[in-house]
């Protein structure tokens, strides 16, 4: 019993880190694809900007561009470092540890059932009842002692 409440606790964690893995990227997705437009906008200013000084009409125009095309290039950079910025946050770590926790947990008492299982079906029905027997009472009377 405590071993599928283990396994359910797992996969209940496992679940929650990776629901906020997916929410973490697609955030990322959506930062990158802005910075994608911001740099996109700077690499036409800065052609504009090209053109401009190449026709040589006036000075004042190429500098408005100059000056639009350096704004987009840096909320451009900036967007692109915050979506390359990965590093997952409280809840989804706290998840990991819990799922963690929970399959080594699940693993102990996997191991104590495999053990014991063989070693009851040896000593047999009556002999098994009162090992249990025994165990639950010495529990149960050394627990009432603290």
């Amino acid at each position: 019993m405590r071993t599928f409440r283990l396994a359910r606790v797992a996969a209940q964690a496992e679940l929650l880190r990776l629901r906020r893995l997916a929410r973490r990227q697609a955030v990322r997705a959506a930062l990158g694809a802005v910075a994608l437009v911001f740099l996109l906008a700077c690499l036409v200013a800065l052609h504009v900007a090209g053109f401009l000084a190449l026709v040589h009409v006036r000075i004042a125009p190429i500098y408005a561009a100059l000056i639009v095309a350096g704004v987009d290039l840096a909320i451009g950079l900036v967007l692109a470092l915050l979506a390359a910025r990965d590093t997952p946050d409280r809840v989804e770590q706290e998840a990991l540890q819990v799922r963690q926790a929970a399959q080594a947990q699940m693993a102990e008492a996997a191991a104590v059932t495999a053990l014991v299982g063989p070693l009851l079906r040896s000593l047999g029905l009556r002999k098994v009842y009162a090992v249990a027997l025994a165990a639950l009472t010495a529990r149960y009377l050394g627990g009432a002692r603290h």
